[in-house]
């Protein structure tokens, strides 16, 4: 097994994109994926890409990804990394590959001073929580994660308080 680590280029958009219609697919939502191909390739192109990505190659063969951007908190005074997605195809997990790329990003945050690195979790993925305990990461408990999408996210932008 040769396992690469790897950031993840414009060239690599379509296999990313491949990989994210298979975790949308993962977690229950197959037709939630609004992103295409393109879109991941300009991002990835431009001087300022809103996220990062670290992609794991199995044999020269992309099976994973970790999609991250920084954070900032303010009680710490530091940044953070935010771990938005983290996909290893179901065939070739229990190998150590989710474990390479988390340990590659804890490289990474440690390396740029942060102070913390933050995700999510669906509540029904046994499997993710119990690798994430296994690495000692924890729950984060008293917080409720929120979101505004669609017209919420309209109508408080219109909204004039």
């Amino acid at each position: 097994m040769s396992l690469v680590i790897r950031p993840a280029r414009p060239a690599d958009a379509a296999e990313l994109h491949r990989l994210i219609v298979a975790l949308a697919t993962y977690e229950r939502e197959p037709d939630a994926v609004e992103l295409t191909p393109e879109r991941l390739r300009e991002q990835l192109s431009a001087e300022r890409p809103p996220f990062e990505c670290l992609l794991a190659e199995l044999d020269d063969r992309v099976v994973g990804f970790a999609l991250h951007f920084a954070n900032y908190s303010t009680w710490r005074g530091r940044p953070g990394l935010y771990l938005e997605d983290l996909f290893v195809e179901p065939a070739h997990r229990a190998r150590g590959i989710g474990h390479r790329l988390l340990a590659r990003l804890a490289r990474l945050a440690v390396a740029r001073g942060c102070g913390r690195m933050d995700w999510m979790v669906l509540d029904w993925n046994a499997p993710a929580l119990d690798f994430y305990r296994r690495i000692g990461a924890r729950p984060v408990d008293g917080w409720v994660a929120h979101r505004l999408t669609g017209d919420a996210l309209l109508a408080l932008a219109r909204a004039d308080p």
